[in-house]
């Protein structure tokens, strides 16, 4: 995904932003086992390979908080989140996410916004204080606030379209948190706050997506304040239609998140190579064919935690969602050792075997009109970063990025 992301901002002509959240990337390595430091300098070296300039290279915290830890006390929990914000600001982290929505152990089911506001200010203290550490000239972080946050890591429920934001809570949520930040005398940091995360009723789950619609939302884009200036910031809007995302921008929803529907990108590309390799390889006694279906449905079974929660159904429902749902919770085990060899066992099946333009055209339709057109190589790690930058130039071509090549 990162190379397929730096290939994209290379022919935009555009910059890199990568976020990670507090459960993918901490303090203590988090399910990647990356510390912030690691993983900004692991997108600096992949970007500098690919000749992308440092400068166009931009880091970010994505729910930033307690929620990794939220079965532990609140205290603990905000402790810990707050060390993990002065790493990020070391690390160069400039844009910075700050959610502290979700209840703690000690506390009740839900946070009232005042609560939530007033530990969104203890940690931006906290990032504030670890700004004054850095050199001279260092840039100051800029901040996104609001209470109306989807999940880390997507919805789980399958009911109704989420209702949208209402512009009275758009000015409940800034007078709270101004003056949350104004009592932590953060006057400097309130200014760098840049984004107000808020629900434009687009949602994804196990098998179904709420697209968006603006007559929903049309009074959202009339209530942002003349100071600080300020854009929405949209969760969830993987898996919508490119007209949508265009719409959303236009509607003042300047940033838009987008993860699982890549990683579910990827996930489609390494399935039909498997099929491909399959049909191709599978009846070769010499050559042992890859196992990566079979090695990733094993580890998921053996450790549930990351999908458990999220699905439901009969046994065969459950099967079906472990490898094809929108939610995606696979993407979760695709580091794991031993679905990484699979992974590299496959690439290197084909790479020694030219895959048919037939099967492409089958299993890869896409890349096989690309490779038709001369847009693209017939290699497997080619065919499935391609597969992935379909995904990115929607999202490119809606916030105005100009990109003139590709077969879509």
């Amino acid at each position: 995904m990162v190379d397929a992301a730096i290939q994209q901002a290379l022919e935009d002509g555009n910059c890199l932003h990568a976020e990670s959240t507090s459960s993918q990337v901490n303090q203590f390595g988090g399910y990647t086992g990356m510390t912030p430091q690691q993983f900004a300098d692991g997108m600096r070296v992949a970007a500098a390979s690919a000749g992308l300039p440092a400068g166009r290279v931009l880091h970010g915290a994505d729910h930033l908080g307690s929620s990794a830890w939220r079965s532990e006390p609140s205290a603990t929990a905000m402790a810990k989140a707050c060390d993990l914000a002065r790493l990020c600001i070391h690390a160069g982290y400039q844009k910075i996410h700050l959610d502290t929505s979700m209840p703690c152990g000690d506390d009740v089911k839900s946070l009232d916004e005042k609560t939530v506001a007033e530990r969104v200010a203890i940690l931006c203290r906290a990032a504030e204080e670890a700004c004054e550490e850095m050199p001279n000239g260092s840039p100051r972080p800029l901040y996104v606030i609001g209470t109306e946050v989807p999940a880390p890591g997507g919805e789980v429920a399958e009911g109704e379209c989420p209702v949208p934001s209402k512009v009275e809570g758009v000015h409940r949520t800034l007078d709270v948190f101004r003056s949350a930040f104004r009592a932590h005398g953060l006057f400097a940091a309130w200014e760098n706050v840049v984004g107000l995360v808020v629900q434009p009723a687009v949602e994804f789950g196990d098998a179904r997506v709420f697209d968006y619609g603006r007559q929903k939302v049309h009074t959202l884009s009339a209530g942002l304040p003349a100071s600080p200036a300020l854009v929405y910031e949209a969760h969830s809007t993987d898996y919508q239609a490119p007209a949508a995302l265009a719409e959303m921008v236009e509607d003042h929803f300047a940033i838009l998140k987008v993860g699982p529907w890549l990683t579910f990108a990827y996930r489609e590309a390494i399935f039909a190579l498997s099929t491909i390799e399959r049909e191709m390889l599978g009846h070769k006694r010499e050559v042992r064919s890859s196992q990566v279906r079979e090695v990733l449905e094993s580890e998921m079974m053996r450790n549930p935690a990351y999908w458990r929660s999220y699905y439901r159904g009969d046994d065969d429902e459950l099967r079906l969602s472990r490898a094809f749902s929108f939610s995606d919770r696979c993407r979760y085990y695709w580091p794991q050792p031993s679905v990484q060899e699979e992974v590299n066992r496959l690439l290197h099946n084909l790479d020694l075997s030219s895959c048919p333009l037939t099967l492409l055209s089958q299993y890869l339709p896409i890349e096989y009109e690309a490779i038709r057109q001369g847009a693209l190589e017939s290699h497997p790690a080619a065919l499935i970063g391609h597969h992935i930058r379909r995904v990115l130039r929607f999202y490119s071509a809606a916030c105005g990025a100009a990109y003139s090549r590709g077969s879509e």
